[in-house]
């Protein structure tokens, strides 16, 4: 059977479809522009978004298992909403949604509080699904590495609760797994939740410790101004999305983003290997810059 993959020529999306057609599944990915998706030999293509009900429920042909990932945009619950009411329509049981974590505690936070009513949907509408809830993407950091490399401030206003930052390669991954899994499990198998996280659970202040470590030359925390921090986002993305990200970031000062005793250990055993570490992140950034 095929595995649709939606946000399929995002960061993410691409890791996830690189792991499947490497264990040998059969892809087919939902993208507005197929010509320029760029996606491995052997992919299929449907032209289309979320929003395109027609083109949803030609993608949905012949699919066992859906992989749900949602960029943050103004209408990301409206397109999550239909993409499983016509996969529900199509026969689809099988889902592996990418949440986020602590959903269901970030209530002010729009896009956390979009996905954890997505995550009430599958659960109310009997779908056989995964729901994966990622911590804070390491990779994100690559928009602010200018500002580390020429400025020696690491401004990302993320607290002392401590964040446990995860690689998209390892989310890709564990994405991969858990959709095969799915898709090979018996019929009427429960849904369950897994914390996505990194071996650290990290501070500000630890974080620009290891780029200074990496760097050779003393990189500083900027603080936790999660005002100035909004005002800095509204220069290149529009104001909902930079006061959604303010409301965030003053979850992570208050809550952080935490892992659950054995989450670390889970994920381990899952992919057979370690997971990757923010050092190794920042160490790579260095030796490119």
């Amino acid at each position: 059977m095929t595995i649709l993959v939606t946000g399929a020529t995002g960061h993410v999306g691409r890791h996830v479809i690189q792991q499947l057609v490497q264990r040998g599944a059969r892809v087919r990915a939902l993208a507005r522009t197929p010509a320029t998706a760029a996606l491995p030999d052997g992919v299929e293509v449907v032209q289309g978004d979320q929003l395109d009900v027609d083109a949803l429920r030609q993608a949905f042909q012949g699919v066992s298992t859906l992989f749900l990932l949602n960029a943050v945009v103004a209408d990301e619950f409206t397109q999550a909403l239909i993409t499983l009411n016509v996969a529900r329509e199509a026969g689809v049981k099988r889902v592996v949604y990418l949440s986020v974590i602590h959903s269901d505690r970030y209530v002010n936070v729009p896009h956390f509080a979009g996905k954890f009513g997505v995550e009430r949907m599958l659960e109310q509408m009997g779908f056989e699904a995964t729901i994966l809830r990622p911590a804070y993407f390491m990779d994100n950091d690559l928009t602010i590495k200018d500002v580390v490399l020429g400025y020696g401030v690491y401004p990302m206003p993320i607290g002392s609760q401590g964040l446990a930052m995860i690689d998209a390669r390892d989310i890709g991954e564990i994405a991969a797994i858990e959709l095969l899994a799915r898709d090979g499990a018996p019929e009427g198998s429960a849904l369950t939740r897994i914390n996505l996280v990194g071996p650290d659970t990290l501070t500000g202040v630890q974080v620009a410790g290891i780029w200074s470590d990496a760097l050779g030359r003393p990189i500083a925390y900027g603080g936790d101004d999660t005002a100035g921090f909004e005002q800095n986002l509204r220069q290149f993305m529009p104001a909902w999305m930079a006061y959604d990200m303010r409301q965030m970031a003053g979850r992570f000062l208050s809550d952080g983003m935490v892992p659950e005793a054995g989450d670390v250990d889970r994920l381990t055993q899952l992919l057979g290997r370690p997971l990757r570490a923010y050092r190794d992140f920042a160490a790579d950034v260095a030796a490119r810059a």
